[in-house]
């Protein structure tokens, strides 16, 4: 009997998925909005392969070179330094295109770090053949930053997203659940906890230690759980009186498993719909910082880091305005993701 319980509650919640997942498609907005989002993301995490200052493979006498994995020294292809090889010196690239030798460079040939040398006029310099996007004031690339700061500013947004769902899901749930002063106890400590200036901790903090992606996770994760775990109480404390719960408790059923397995699924529609309106969240407050110069290191590729550029290069009106462009439209595509998650989950539209 057990087991046939738990085969029909299966196929109820396998049945239950596929018909959300056609309301959502039916949705066009946000459905395009997704894949244009999962697009440009899958895109960006080949960055390297789209955009780098190195070949991607190279015939040299008949043997192939990856210098996108491995280092070689100009030696290796005719030069007279033992220091790695500058693809891009003309004297190397000489070597590497004659005598039946060949040479594949990525869609653009420039890194996020790799400097323009020959640009002709002061920097940042204006779009050209060779920089489509123009260079920023120290003639970096800028195609090449903003494809690897969006992808920085993404990852950064699911793992400070995740972080903070997880651990705002486990406060709401015990909040919800035990109630009482254990939830008293808990509602004092977050009023005590959201009251501390977060931009001041951030401030100090990147005083003492040395920027990183990582110090900045961690300093976010400490206050972003906090606004999902009053969504997650709210579930709790109106789902631990239902009958289920109590003839569960009857059964002696642990109070995890009754969490876990009856409260938390019931619980989950909150936090589904949130999580693109969370990651937009997440995504512009690495953004602000990096505009603050708060944020991650200097020669990290930031999208944050190119608008304070803009701002302090009125005249650069393309450093400002892909910057622009690529944020808004970001935020923008999780917005429409996020309404579209939000109708599919409304039990009003079930």
């Amino acid at each position: 009997m057990t087991v046939l319980n738990n085969k029909n509650n299966g196929d109820k919640a396998i049945g239950l998925g596929r018909r959300r997942w056609r309301r959502f498609c039916r949705n066009r907005r946000g459905f395009y909005s997704f894949l244009a989002f999962a697009l440009f993301f899958f895109l960006s995490l080949f960055a390297e392969v789209l955009s780098n200052d190195v070949p991607l493979l190279i015939i040299y006498e008949g043997k192939p070179y990856f210098p996108l994995f491995n280092k070689y020294t100009e030696t290796t292809f005719g030069g007279d330094f033992e220091t790695e090889a500058d693809y891009l010196d003309p004297y190397i690239l000489e070597k590497l295109t004659t005598k039946g030798n060949k040479v594949y460079f990525s869609f653009n040939r420039h890194s996020y770090q790799s400097i323009n040398f020959d640009i002709d006029g002061p920097v940042p310099s204006p779009p050209t053949r060779e920089n489509v996007f123009g260079t920023d004031d120290r003639g970096r690339d800028v195609f090449a930053r903003l494809l690897y700061g969006f992808r920085l500013s993404v990852l950064f947004g699911f793992a400070l997203t995740g972080v903070g769902t997880f651990v705002g899901i486990i406060a709401g749930a015990v909040q919800g659940f035990f109630g009482g002063r254990t939830d008293l106890f808990f509602q004092r400590f977050i009023e005590i906890w959201g009251a501390m200036p977060e931009l001041y901790l951030l401030i100090i903090f990147a005083s003492i230690f040395k920027p990183s992606v990582l110090l900045l996770l961690i300093l976010l994760s400490l206050f972003s759980w906090m606004g999902l775990s009053d969504y997650v109480r709210a579930e709790f404390l109106k789902g631990r009186n239902m009958e289920y719960v109590k003839a569960a408790k009857a059964l002696g059923v642990s109070n995890v498993t009754i969490m876990y397995r009856h409260l938390l699924p019931n619980g989950m529609t909150p936090v589904i719909t949130f999580l693109p309106f969370r990651m937009s969240a997440s995504i512009l407050a690495l953004t602000s910082l990096d505009f603050l110069g708060l944020g991650v290191p200097p020669s990290t590729p930031s999208l944050g880091e190119l608008l304070a550029q803009g701002k302090a290069n009125i005249d650069a009106w393309w450093l400002s305005l892909s910057t622009f462009l690529v944020l808004v439209g970001t935020l923008v595509l999780l917005i429409f993701i996020g309404e579209a998650l939000r109708e599919t989950f409304d039990p009003r539209k079930s």
